[in-house]
């Protein structure tokens, strides 16, 4: 048989396919709306595995092929019966309520937190995010989370990933734990400097200051020195300035080369950092969920039973909107033995069809499902 041959049989057998699915999810609806009259879930895991262990005892040597088409069937028709639940979520509530409160653009101006002070990397994303905003600095992470919370400032602005030395672990633990949502995001080349009181050179330097993710980005350079004692700090800036006001022409920091003007100090170096390719992201807290015009990345923190195909079932329900997962993180869940957080970051927006009842199947799915907030990145 010729292969146009071939083709014209596949077409027929597509142009079935088709009616027969379309057919499928017109009898899903009907569930769903029985479902819904009589208060019942969508998922039937019994009813499931039922069908699937009667298609695969059927499939023959297709078996592994069918299981994953009806697999991917099942998924689908939840998620159309998701569309078509009318039981209440937290999650609709929230993202409704974030909807009104939002403003047509983000707004540039406005008082927000900031950990460490005046040439720092944080500085600089806080100008980004807010270019006319008021910097309030703090010392920690935790006081930038504070000074939401309590209402002092509007705004927080926390690092929490960087692409040479991963997550940082401190900014995911107060999204567990405070009341924190998240509603903008913006990503900063980092550009590290060995910086020094002028005239100094390399073997004159004993003592390197700055902070631990920089020291992290900067490993390969820092592990190739002999009797230089390496001290973490609270900031890159923070560096900075103490090598100034030290006064020691055996004491260096790395930092930017906007701290060198800043404090008085002088290149030593500037080829000290594991990669060029070195960007940190950051994010814009609010205490009050709001999502503005634009929004097309959510956030959300999740927890399953720690069973064999769990998280599984919950990334196939991305998958069969095609929706992109940018970031899959674990944590400890504080307070919990052997237990598992999951931070999840998605390229999608709420107002597209079936994204928010996506929402709400994993809110009825989940043990635990906190939206962190919809936003976009800048």
């Amino acid at each position: 048989m010729e292969l146009s041959e071939l083709r014209e049989k596949i077409d027929t057998v597509d142009d079935q396919l088709l009616q027969l699915f379309l057919e499928r999810m017109a009898l899903s609806e009907a569930v769903a709306a029985y479902k819904n009259e009589h208060h019942q879930p969508i998922l039937n895991k019994q009813r499931e595995r039922e069908v699937l262990a009667k298609v695969t005892e059927k499939a023959g040597d297709k078996e592994r092929y069918a299981y994953h088409l009806f697999s991917t069937l099942f998924e689908l028709s939840r998620s159309r019966q998701a569309e078509l639940i009318s039981a209440p979520t937290r999650v609709r509530a929230q993202v409704e309520a974030s909807q009104a409160a939002g403003n047509e653009v983000f707004p540039q101006t406005g008082l927000v937190a900031c950990q460490g002070m005046e040439g720092g990397n944080s500085q600089a994303a806080c100008d980004r995010l807010l270019p006319r905003g008021s910097i309030v600095y703090v010392k920690s992470f935790q006081a930038v989370a504070a000074a939401v919370e309590s209402g002092l400032c509007k705004f927080g602005v926390l690092p929490i990933e960087n692409s040479s030395n991963g997550s940082v672990r401190a900014v995911y633990d107060l999204l567990q734990r405070r009341r924190l949502s998240v509603v903008r995001s913006t990503r900063l080349c980092i550009r590290h400097e060995l910086l020094a009181l002028p005239g100094v050179k390399m073997e004159d330097i004993t003592e390197i200051y700055s902070h631990e993710q920089a020291l992290g980005q900067c490993s390969q350079f820092l592990g190739g020195l002999n009797g230089v004692r390496v001290i973490p700090c609270d900031n890159t800036a923070t560096a900075a300035k103490l090598v100034a006001e030290k006064g020691s022409r055996h004491a260096a920091a790395i930092s930017s080369h906007s701290c060198a003007a800043l404090y008085g100090l002088a290149c030593v170096n500037d080829a000290i950092q594991d990669s060029d390719n070195n960007y940190t992201r950051f994010i814009c807290i609010t205490k009050d969920p709001t999502i503005y015009a634009g929004a097309n990345r959510i956030s959300l923190i999740i927890s399953c039973d720690n069973k064999p195909g769990a998280l599984y079932e919950i990334l196939s329900k991305l998958a069969a909107l095609g929706i992109n997962m940018t970031k899959l993180e674990s944590c400890p869940a504080v307070g919990r033995n052997f237990e598992w957080l999951f931070f999840l970051e998605l390229e999608a927006d709420l107002r597209a069809p079936g994204v928010l009842p996506m929402l709400e199947e994993l809110e009825r799915l989940c043990d635990g499902f906190t939206f962190l907030g919809s936003y976009a990145e800048v």
